[in-house]
């Protein structure tokens, strides 16, 4: 699984921190850090996760 982020569309919400902070950073402005473009298998639900609680859609998995 790979994370990809779309910078354009993400507004600095943090659901993705919150839900998976070993894998997502939030800056207090700008778009997110993505610190595991490929996290480990067992994060998999964690960061699923922050990619459905994103409100932009700014991020998404490809396998």
């Amino acid at each position: 699984m790979r994370v990809v982020l779309d910078a354009d569309l993400c507004q600095g919400h943090a659901e993705c921190e919150l839900a998976a902070p070993e894998v997502f950073s939030v800056p207090r402005r700008g778009a997110v850090d993505v610190l595991a473009d490929e996290p480990p298998a067992a994060l998999s639900g964690a960061v699923r996760e922050a990619v459905r609680n994103c409100p932009t859609r700014a991020l998404r998995l490809e396998d």
